[in-house]
């Protein structure tokens, strides 16, 4: 039995960056940038109106109010951009700002003092001071050309992908998605939700957990299967998922110490690398980590279900970000809203609340019900709390918080405890 820091370091030891793959920018939604993505244009591409109103050529000095100009002309959004010699432009938010003014004042600071046959404003004195500069959007003020916009290791979500399509970004170079293998071991898992229980069957509660949060963690589910506890047919199961073109495997179940614990001699039997079998935490100790002939990497979860939830999140997750090439994540400090007895001097992950206590502040609670087969408390979690071997679990003592899954930050509660 190792622990949990000599655990994660043999993990990230041998886990590997994937290659990267091209694809286009409107398509790569959730994908992680492999390299940093750099403009090749302005934004805004030219100078622009920030406001319906007017442009004005001011100069360095505020103007008063009380100027009266001419309108010359007219721009509205899409217009090419013109050159403008005298008087007040009409403009629209959005429009190219013609050549030769340097400020806007907003229709409502203005009077119109005579219109055209056409009801267009031909006369105008401004209400209020103009300011050099003012409701103007400069060319390159939000992105100068060759500036590095996105960093490589950026997960591209929605602003990302804004951003991407305003400067006219059509392909992105990104980490190329993990493919991840489930096999639900037990003779006793049913996965027909309206099927009858017979004596001793339970629901298999596991594969629908982990394919969602192995989607969540950027990864794809290249196969999913519940074995029963034969060698031979996990064998199979696990040659099927490799076919698949699984880069990680999970298993639950059947890697404690029972006759019925077959995982690790069937895997050395195939010429696997065992790295460790069991970490000192709690739940989820009998963990294994081993690569397969073939370099996948595997990961023998135990069989309760929030075993396998810590499993997934603080072994299988920090492998799948050096697979997409993130860095280490970064947990947060929040004190403990009340004192956890700790039974054992091991590294505790508890299901938790983050709340929002009554001056303000945030607090970390450990919610009733932590026993690894009870699965109504993870529902009610919005957080994971850690506690160290060494930590002290006494109310405001700093603990770390992690989100629910890697890419999913911890959520405090509305209400007021």
């Amino acid at each position: 039995m190792i622990g949990f820091d000599e655990a994660l370091a043999l993990i990230v030891q041998t886990a590997q960056r994937l290659p990267a793959r091209t694809c286009a920018a409107q398509d790569a939604a959730g994908a992680v940038l492999a390299e940093d993505s750099v403009s090749g244009e302005d934004l805004p591409p030219f100078d622009n109106s920030a406001m319906d109103g007017f442009a004005l050529r001011i100069g360095t000095q505020v103007l008063a109010a009380g100027a009266e100009w001419d309108v010359a002309g007219a721009q509205a959004a899409g217009d090419a951009q013109v050159q403008a010699s005298t008087g007040a432009w009409e403009i629209m938010t959005g429009a190219p700002l013609p050549e030769g003014l340097d400020a806007v004042v907003p229709v409502e600071q203005v009077d119109v003092m005579a219109q055209d046959a056409h009801g267009r404003p031909v006369r105008i004195r401004t209400t209020a001071e103009v300011h050099p500069g003012q409701h103007v959007r400069l060319r390159g003020e939000d992105v100068r050309s060759g500036a590095h916009i996105l960093k490589a290791g950026t997960r591209l979500d929605a602003p990302q992908l804004m951003l991407l399509a305003a400067l006219g970004i059509a392909k992105v170079n990104v980490a190329s998605t993990p493919q991840v293998a489930i096999l639900n071991t037990g003779r006793e898992l049913v996965d027909a939700p309206t099927q009858a229980l017979a004596s001793g069957e339970i629901r298999n509660s596991n594969g629908p957990y982990l394919t969602q949060r192995v989607r969540d963690a950027g990864a794809q589910v290249a196969h999913r299967e519940t074995v029963t506890d034969a060698p031979a047919a996990f064998l199979a199961a696990l040659e099927r998922a490799l076919s698949a073109g699984a880069d990680v495997v999970l298993s639950t179940g059947a890697v404690s110490m029972g006759r019925y614990d077959f995982v690790p001699d069937a895997l050395r039997s195939i010429g696997a690398t065992l790295h460790f079998h069991k970490v000192r935490i709690r739940p989820g100790k009998p963990l294994l980590f081993a690569t397969l002939p073939g370099g996948q990497l595997y990961f023998g979860l135990p069989g309760n279900p929030v075993s396998s939830a810590v499993g997934l999140r603080f072994f299988v997750e920090p492998a799948l970000r050096v697979m997409l090439g993130l860095p280490p994540e970064r947990p947060l400090r929040v004190p403990l809203a009340a004192t956890f007895k700790k039974r054992a001097a091991l590294r505790f992950h508890l299901k938790g609340s983050l709340e929002i206590n009554p001056h303000g502040q945030l607090q970390a609670r450990v919610l009733a019900g932590q026993e690894s087969f009870r699965i109504a408390p993870l529902a009610e979690a919005n957080c994971w709390i850690v506690i160290e071997d060494t930590d002290a679990a006494i109310a405001g003592s700093a603990v770390k918080v992690y989100g629910l899954g890697h890419w999913l930050p911890p959520q405090w509660d509305e209400v007021v405890t």
